[in-house]
């Protein structure tokens, strides 16, 4: 968490840009926008206005990662640089003291509405600072917990309790390195030596089982250290694309080149920084924009795959929920993603489809529908969409709806999407004999024992149908 606060303020990359504004009304995301546009044509010339402004935007967003950053930024330029002998403990004053007893009752909402009131008259209480940071983790919105934390390391880079939750949150994104960085700070203080080469030892290990599970470098391909000639290369050559944007800012091909650089050997909350003042710069342009969000899609998954392999080597409840957020947080941002892509590109159904999907995932199947059968245009996905249709049919409880979808699928998808024909035969068997109809449900499963005998349950589905086919001629 480098320090490396934005000097200028920065452009939401999407009215959708966070993981509350797609819950937003799009009167409540024009009126945030425009006190953001207000605030920051008065970042400079009137800073108490700005200050009101930002702040209006992280109370009516405050998943909004920009947002916060703009409204942190502002405070730190009216109260200047940090002094000496200020706010140190965790719950400092009586304010903060309020922020505790507002997290232990998990009003989440509430502590970050009155830690933004702390942080306008003290922007460096890190104690205020942590409190916003674990509300924002709560709420799953890791985006802005990131920025908090890094602010409150910024400010107080010594302090134990900062490091600590500045590691935690680190390791479960997967960012070993500067995780073991936040335990080395403090390995010296009295009473946390053991504690930080505990954990600096326990880091070092599940980095190397990450990585020993085919785990892939930040740009996409395998992680690879440079050796000291490419380091030093490297480094001039970044050292070219930072004053090749300072000469030339409205030019964004070096930003994203940098960008590349940095995210393969720093971090990606360096590389995500660069893209903003990409997005800033150009005007918010739509390439460096859906750039921005390819990442962001490929660090979602990256994060999910380190919670995973974390999971396997060591199966904990802490593990488990830390795996729990990171896919709810995962599937949040692409239905964001997705639905952004959808309103620019509204002919295209591949956008459509994978928004679809991901409502699905999400538990959102009735709007779910309304995609699918969007995509059921494209006569290509026919079959796979239909099964897709099905499951959600079936979860609203429309039986009838998800069996019509199970037998469309059936008879359109072929062997070479076997896995998918499977599936649509084995959701169109049980369904029948959910709904008593026994010679669908043994024309369904038995197509299916044909195909695969061993798939899932199915062939103690038919001993069972058999059986009570038996019953009924007997009786």
């Amino acid at each position: 968490m480098p320090n490396d606060s934005p000097a200028a303020p920065l452009s939401p990359a999407d009215p959708s840009a966070s993981p509350l504004a797609s819950q937003l009304s799009p009167a409540e995301r024009s009126r945030l926008s425009q006190c953001f546009q207000r605030g920051t044509q008065n970042a400079a010339t009137n800073v108490d206005y700005a200050i009101e402004m930002f702040s209006a935007c992280v109370l009516g967003d405050p998943g909004n990662a920009v947002y916060l950053q703009n409204l942190l930024a502002v405070l730190k330029r009216k109260h200047g640089p940090k002094k000496s002998g200020g706010l140190g403990a965790l719950w400092p004053g009586s304010k903060a003291g309020g922020l505790k007893k507002l997290a232990t009752t998990a009003q989440w909402r509430e502590l970050i509405k009155q830690g933004v009131g702390i942080l306008k008259a003290s922007p460096y209480d890190h104690g205020c600072l942590l409190a916003m940071a674990d509300a924002c983790g709560q709420l799953q919105f890791h985006e802005a917990q990131r920025v908090y934390l890094k602010t409150a390391l910024d400010g107080s880079p010594a302090d134990p309790e900062v490091n600590r939750q500045c590691a935690r949150f680190l390791a479960d994104h997967g960012e070993f390195d500067q995780a073991i960085a936040c335990w080395v700070r403090v390995s010296n203080v009295k009473g946390l030596s053991e504690e930080a080469q505990q954990e600096i030892a326990k880091l070092q290990v599940e980095k190397t089982i990450v990585a020993g599970h085919g785990m892939v470098g930040r740009s996409g391909g395998a992680a690879k250290q440079p050796v000291a000639g490419q380091a030093a290369e490297q480094t001039d050559r970044v050292s070219i694309l930072k004053r090749a944007i300072q000469e030339k800012p409205a030019e964004i091909e070096a930003y994203l080149e940098l960008a590349d650089i940095l995210e393969r050997d720093a971090t990606m909350e360096e590389a995500e920084a660069v893209l903003a003042q990409a997005l800033a710069a150009s005007g918010n342009d739509l390439k460096v924009r859906e750039h921005m969000e390819d990442r962001q899609l490929r660090w979602a998954r990256h994060r999910v795959h380190v919670a995973e392999k974390r999971l396997e080597a060591e199966n904990t409840p802490a593990n488990q929920k830390t795996l729990e957020q990171l896919r709810a947080a995962q599937i949040k941002h692409e239905v964001e993603i997705y639905s952004a892509r959808c309103a620019r590109y509204p002919e295209n159904l591949t956008w459509r489809y994978e928004l679809a999907m991901r409502l699905k995932a999400a538990g959102n199947h009735a709007e779910a529908i309304k995609h699918f059968q969007d995509v059921l245009q494209d006569a290509r996905r026919k079959g796979a969409v239909s099964l897709e249709l099905g499951e959600c049919f079936q979860k609203i409880k429309q039986y009838q709806l998800a069996m019509r979808n199970y037998v469309a699928a059936v008879e359109s998808l072929t062997d070479r999407e076997l896995e998918l024909r499977k599936r649509a035969l084995y959701r169109a068997g049980v369904l029948a004999a959910g709904l008593d109809d026994r010679e669908a449900a043994q024309k369904y499963l038995s197509t299916l024992a044909g195909l695969d005998f061993g798939y899932r349950d199915v062939a103690q589905r038919l001993d069972k149908l058999s059986s009570s086919k038996d019953k009924g001629a007997g009786g």
